[in-house]
């Protein structure tokens, strides 16, 4: 009985030591770290192309509460006027406003009935012969044009009318029948502030917008 007891037991430890053999083995292989996906590792991150949504603009249109006063004119002349730019309008109007000013203080009649209407015309030749009456001339300088905004904007028909704001540096000086200054100095400018009106007819082929209003800012 002992014996057998013996024999079993040895048995027993026999076949431990061979499970023990093939365990430690794979054990040791196991041992390994295995990365995971959510650990960090010691490699450079890659660059993740997954593409994030793009914020797209606020477009204000007319009748939004947001749009500026002027917006839905700006778009009806658009509209109407296939060639227009409001960039491009604005750099003419400001090429437009020096032109005007030259030609006012110059007294130059032609080219004044050439960029502006009747009405306008009319005013600018009555202040040109009031002032060539009292024999005096104007020696003023258009330093630089600071700023030029769309005030307002509206499609009447088919007659396109534009205020715009004019911002600029002027150094005006009236002198004499004998050339003596007898107002205004240039070494000052005096900040001037306009609002000219522009119209066109969409229609029409002729791509030139007339002065048809001036006033104060």
């Amino acid at each position: 009985m002992i014996t057998e007891i013996v024999i079993l037991a040895m048995i027993a430890a026999f076949l431990g030591l061979r499970l023990y053999s093939v365990l430690g083995r794979r054990s040791e292989h196991e041992e390994e770290v295995i990365p995971h996906r959510f650990e960090r590792s010691d490699a450079p991150p890659q660059e993740d192309s997954t593409p994030r949504p793009v914020r797209q603009p606020v477009v204000l249109r007319a009748g939004d509460d947001r749009a500026p006063a002027n917006e839905a004119g700006i778009r009806a002349i658009a509209a109407a006027d296939q060639g227009f730019d409001l960039l491009g309008f604005l750099e003419g109007a400001k090429g437009a406003y020096g032109m005007v000013l030259e030609a006012f203080w110059k007294g130059d009649k032609d080219t004044l009935r050439e960029l502006a209407d009747d009405d306008v015309y009319d005013s600018f030749a009555g202040a040109i012969d009031a002032r060539e009456e009292a024999g005096e001339t104007l020696d003023n300088r258009l330093i630089r044009i600071e700023d030029a905004s769309v005030r307002s904007a509206e499609l009447d028909g088919r007659t396109a009318r534009i205020a715009v704001l004019f911002v600029a540096d002027i150094a005006a000086v009236t002198r004499d029948a004998d050339g003596n200054v007898i107002a205004g100095s240039l070494d000052d400018a005096i900040e001037s502030r306009d609002v000219w009106t522009f119209t066109r007819n969409v229609g029409a082929s002729d791509p030139n917008w007339i002065l048809d209003e001036t006033d104060e800012g």
